[in-house]
């Protein structure tokens, strides 16, 4: 896919937004609300983790917000040893107060850019990417970061994503684009859904549940699955 993204979201302009949206996101029932069954892929990626690496001791989250995806992961396995990855310092700092009160393991924050990640190798045993993929451009970035993350993961690892998508053939990126239009009306009416409609199209460029499945193999995924999907989100992932 060969895109101009010039006219995208800077890193800056992004995290920006999610500085002065810490609150916000420090909920674990409502800090997802634009995200059609927050709650329910939250559960199914954390319950797919613990039922593939219920021994679980090092687990990596990559663009963390403020930990709820760690929290939730934390409910099902204790005492993980936490990575927490995001592009901005109130979120990590955030997220490292609330999930360090939920684990005796290592809690280390990295602020930086998913794409600069400099990680070890078969170290992690469960990776979750919650909302933060649609951030990446060109294939040159998807593949970079899906390569990245499956030789960190041990051997028996798995990778579970949860994020906006697009759909590969344009009526279906129509009808629910306009699905989701509908949806965001009945969250807060016209105004709301055009403010996250606009920052949507200013920042995010997300790629399908093929085009992903098809690159999490590419990549050396052997098992990948598709948890759920309802209009323009997905839950899913893979074992190394």
């Amino acid at each position: 896919m060969n895109t101009n993204y010039a006219d995208k979201a800077t890193n800056e302009e992004i995290r920006n937004r999610f500085d002065n949206d810490v609150e916000r996101f420090s909920n674990l029932d409502t800090g997802q609300a634009t995200t059609i069954d927050a709650p329910l892929t939250m559960d199914l990626c954390t319950e797919a983790a613990k039922y593939i690496n219920p021994n679980a001791k090092n687990l990596l989250d990559i663009g963390c917000g403020a930990g709820n995806y760690t929290l939730k992961m934390l409910s099902k396995i204790e005492n993980l040893n936490c990575t927490l990855n995001d592009l901005s310092l109130p979120m990590l700092e955030r997220a490292k107060e609330r999930v360090s009160a939920q684990t005796t393991g290592d809690v280390v924050i990295i602020q930086d850019d998913m794409r600069n990640l400099n990680l070890p190798n078969d170290h992690f045993d469960i990776v979750l990417a919650a909302a933060t993929f649609h951030h990446l451009r060109d294939d040159a970035d998807w593949e970079n970061v899906f390569s990245k993350l499956y030789k960190a993961l041990k051997p028996g690892g798995s990778i579970w994503i949860s994020d906006l998508i697009a759909h590969d053939a344009e009526p279906l990126n129509r009808l629910f684009y306009q699905r989701y239009s509908d949806y965001l009306d009945t969250l807060g009416g016209p105004e709301y859904r055009q403010k996250v409609l606009d920052y949507v199209a200013h920042e995010d460029t997300p790629r399908s549940v093929n085009y992903q499945m098809d690159l999490l193999k590419q990549v050396g995924f052997t098992d990948v699955e598709i948890l759920h999907k309802n209009s323009y989100f997905a839950a899913f992932g893979g074992i190394k």
